[in-house]
């Protein structure tokens, strides 16, 4: 449980990391125009919020100490 809870505080870690230095985004389709079965999309990348790289630092923190703090 110790290993694991550090393992993954470290991953959500990296991963908040990830977003607050604005390399995380996802691609988000939308579609412009329809005639019948004939549409115009346009696909753009995203970048995602900045409240979630904080929350994933500040989580991914408090798993990886539990997990060294913790006995046994």
């Amino acid at each position: 449980m110790r290993f694991a809870l550090i393992v993954v505080g470290l991953v959500l870690l990296v991963a908040g990391l990830w977003v607050l230095f604005g390399h995380g985004s996802y691609q988000q389709t939308d579609t412009l125009v329809q005639f019948g079965s004939a549409k115009l999309t346009a696909t753009h990348d995203k970048p995602f919020p900045q409240w979630l790289g904080i929350a994933g630092v500040v989580v991914g923190a408090l798993l990886a100490l539990g997990g060294f703090l913790r006995k046994r």
